[in-house]
């Protein structure tokens, strides 16, 4: 049984409601009905379980009876499965030249199939080097190049920008 603590998530339990009357629902999900906060409160403690404020905003507020540190257990082991329920983006980097070579270049669309097949998104980036920074349509045109050999699979979700001493687009596996 929890002793005025104070909740992480505002809710109000045992001591700390502060409304003098209140709908009581027992552990069971039985309506006990509607009586003072200290009666519900004796309830509680006979019970060993705690007074939660679940409907802080109805009149009277309702309150339920249970066991506060187990309730709270649960809620945080729901929200840590629905969490890892969610599908994590991956990234995936693939890297060029502006002088890649004919069969590299046929060899970086193959792993944009793969991974886009995979269900990540593909960022390629071209690095330059020197004086190649003097033609940014090279590698434009290699990007460009890219997301129509692969444009079955793929979307163009950025398109070509230069970072730094590169030029990067964003691929997103189409749906």
């Amino acid at each position: 049984m929890q002793r005025s603590v104070s909740s992480v998530d505002s809710t109000r339990i045992n001591s700390e409601i502060r409304a003098p009357r209140v709908r009581v629902i027992d552990s069971t999900g039985k309506q006990l009905g509607i009586m003072s906060t200290r009666e519900a409160l004796a309830l509680a403690t006979e019970q060993a379980l705690d007074l939660v404020e679940v409907a802080p905003n109805a009149d009277p507020p309702v309150c339920r009876l249970m066991d506060y540190g187990k309730y709270l257990y649960e809620k945080q082991k729901r929200e840590r499965e629905s969490r890892k329920a969610q599908k994590q983006i991956e990234v995936k980097e693939l890297r060029l030249r502006p002088k890649t070579d004919e069969h590299d270049i046929n060899v970086v669309i193959a792993r944009i199939r793969k991974f886009a097949k995979e269900g990540a998104k593909i960022r390629v980036r071209i690095r330059f080097r020197g004086r190649e920074m003097q033609h940014p349509e090279v590698a434009r045109s290699l990007l460009e190049r890219v997301a129509n050999d692969t444009a079955d699979v793929v979307t163009v979700e950025s398109m070509p920008t230069f970072d730094g001493n590169s030029m990067v687009m964003v691929l997103a596996p189409q749906n």
